[in-house]
């Protein structure tokens, strides 16, 4: 049964950390940002001096970090998944390690510093295909994570529905789980921080499943905050973890919740929308208000800006695990910050939200925003360390088994990747282990979460697979699932790929050794796959044959909008995706005769 609105996070944990809150510190100090804005000289920020004593002013700086896209990475992300690229003055640019909870702890402490006035929130997606030291342990370890992060306030992803919203609500209020119980000799204390999924309703009640929004409070200075997912979140979700559950409209369910919070008398509000965009360049530092506001960037969350309402002062976005911070009007013609941090705890952002004591408001053009590497050039902090360690010695006796071997690095990146190949050889081995008659396998890009690398991670040797890295590149437990297609269905899912709600960004899938065919991308719509080059072994697809078809679970069921595949026949399911890679690294390379990178080759791209 789906979770019904859970009990608010305990009232005693919430004041120890209200009382904790007022000894952080936070981050950049943007006094200049008021002359800048060209406040009232009078109105400075923090104290003014008056005859009869020391008073507060006018205007106050409250500063907001955050963050998005955790996914559970509280080591090192590995490969490409661990660096972000920084654009240079010269118009080069470089790329810089970072990521891993020891030193994203570290730089918001240091951020904190000398702030008074501070806040942490965060975009959603914190737990969800997370590598195994998390995931191993339905993401207890990061929500202790987070709160010796002290994160304040999140929105809900939709990986957060993963496992179901009475899961979520676990890991909002505590409690060892119900299958696997306790861990450690603790019980599981749950979230210090309130999981905010304002357009997330039970279909019973018609009512949020957890809070609509959230308000931060230091002394007379208050600031809400509204959580919202992406309205699609269940075409990218297990049809189980989203049973029982409505998603409705970000803008709607922001613009009701603003009106209310207004009516309570909170004037200062941000929107934490799990949804994102796509800025014209990958640089984290890229300007993309040039040459005007909002100019360098696209995307869903781009609409969305411009129809929330004014009284919103600010966006934290996420979802598309991109770095961005722009200016997007609203729907009054003003500019109101919208930001996105990447992912994987690589960057994080700092805002500075200017409040306006006789207001209650934010004086908009004073908010000045950027983001932040997390280097790993800074002291790790100890008790990050400390958790890290406790989690790694319950996981060590399943995570460092060696299950295959590598002779170079096979990245996940890419219109087809090597990686993606693998996966899909994989599938279509154990589909042909299941039924010999299986032709062909078919992997969605998006449950690909991490590159194999072949550097050693953690001791066990260079170009060594073991089961934790397997677990951190398909960590979502779908079993591989065999179906019967025609040849005309065939041809329409790859069609789906850029169509319907793949049209504006394309999810192009994985394909199996001997499927071949032509995706020419400067073409609209579903012409976009060419349909003579769709081939099987050399051979054109017969509109009117039967092909037996490998794909995970999620995808059998028309996840990711490939509604095609969920009308398959002849079922048949099989282990899981990761045991089923296992079985292919294990039969295909050894410590002598490494699998090599594949030349990713299958599909011809035309730009």
């Amino acid at each position: 049964m789906p979770a019904t609105s859970p009990a608010p996070v305990h009232q005693e944990r919430r004041r120890r950390r209200t009382n904790r809150f007022a000894a952080l510190a936070a981050g950049v100090v943007t006094v200049g940002a008021l002359a800048a804005a060209g406040l009232p000289g009078s109105a400075t920020a923090g104290e003014d001096h008056r005859k009869g004593g020391h008073w507060p002013g006018r205007y106050q700086d409250v500063q907001l970090l955050s963050f998005n896209d955790l996914h559970g990475n509280l080591e090192p992300p590995a490969g490409s998944s661990g660096r972000v690229t920084e654009q240079q003055h010269d118009g080069t640019t470089k790329t810089i390690d970072a990521g891993g909870v020891e030193y994203l702890a570290t730089h918001l402490r240091q951020a904190r510093k000398g702030e008074k006035y501070s806040v942490t929130a965060a975009g959603g997606d914190m737990v969800g295909a997370s590598p195994l030291i998390s995931g191993l342990f339905h993401d207890e370890p990061t929500i202790e994570a987070l709160n010796k992060l002290d994160l304040d306030v999140t929105s809900v992803g939709n990986h957060e529905f993963d496992e179901g919203a009475k899961e979520l609500g676990r890991l909002q209020n505590g409690g060892c789980h119900p299958k696997d119980g306790c861990y450690t000799d603790k019980r599981f204390k749950g979230a210090d921080f309130p999981y905010l999924a304002a357009n997330v309703l039970d279909e019973k009640t018609k009512k949020p499943i957890l809070k609509p929004y959230w308000v931060w409070k230091k002394k007379d200075v208050k600031v809400g905050f509204i959580g919202v997912t992406l309205e699609g979140t269940p075409d990218i979700v297990s049809a189980e973890g989203v049973k029982g559950l409505s998603f409705k409209d970000e803008v709607e369910t922001i613009n009701k919740y603003a009106k209310e919070l207004r009516k309570k008398g909170v004037k200062s509000i941000v929107a934490l929308i799990h949804e994102g965009g796509f800025p014209a360049s990958t640089s984290y530092n890229y300007d993309c208000d040039a040459p005007g506001a909002g100019d360098g960037i696209s995307g869903p969350i781009v609409d969305i800006a411009k129809n929330v309402t004014p009284q919103v002062d600010a966006l934290v976005t996420g979802h598309t695990h991109n770095a961005y911070v722009c200016s997007v009007e609203d729907p009054a013609g003003k500019p109101r910050m919208v930001t996105s941090a990447a992912s994987f705890g690589r960057l994080y952002t700092d805002t500075t939200l200017t409040y306006d004591r006789k207001t209650g408001d934010i004086a908009r053009t004073a908010v000045k925003s950027a983001n932040r590497v997390v280097t790993r050039d800074v002291p790790k902090a100890p008790d990050m360390t400390r958790l890290i360690s406790k989690w790694n010695t319950l996981a060590a006796p399943i995570g460092n088994r060696a299950i295959g071997y590598v002779s170079g690095d096979i990245g996940n990146t890419g219109t087809e990747s090597p990686l993606g190949d693998v996966i899909a050889d994989a599938q279509l081995a154990h589909g042909k282990q299941l039924d010999p008659e299986t032709d062909l396998a078919l992997m969605n890009p998006g449950g690909i979460r991490a590159p194999l690398t072949y550097a050693a991670k953690a001791g066990e040797g260079d170009g060594v697979v073991t089961y934790a890295e397997g677990f951190t590149v398909q960590p979502f437990a779908n079993t591989v699932n065999l179906q019967d297609f025609t040849g005309a269905q065939l041809i329409q899912v790859l069609k789906e790929q850029v169509t319907g709600p793949n049209a504006a960004a394309p999810k192009v899938l994985q394909v199996s050794s001997g499927l071949t065919y032509t995706l020419d991308l400067t073409k609209s719509g579903a012409d976009r796959v060419v349909t003579d080059s769709v081939k099987l072994d050399g051979k054109a697809i017969d509109p009117a044959a039967t092909y037996r078809v490998a794909t995970n679970s999620f995808l059998a069921g028309g996840g990711d909008g490939f509604p095609t595949l969920g009308q398959g026949t002849n079922d048949v399911v099989g282990l899981d995706d990761l045991a089923a890679l296992e079985q292919y690294l294990t039969a295909n390379s050894s410590a002598s005769n490494p699998l090599a990178p594949p030349k990713a080759d299958r599909i011809t791209i035309v730009n």
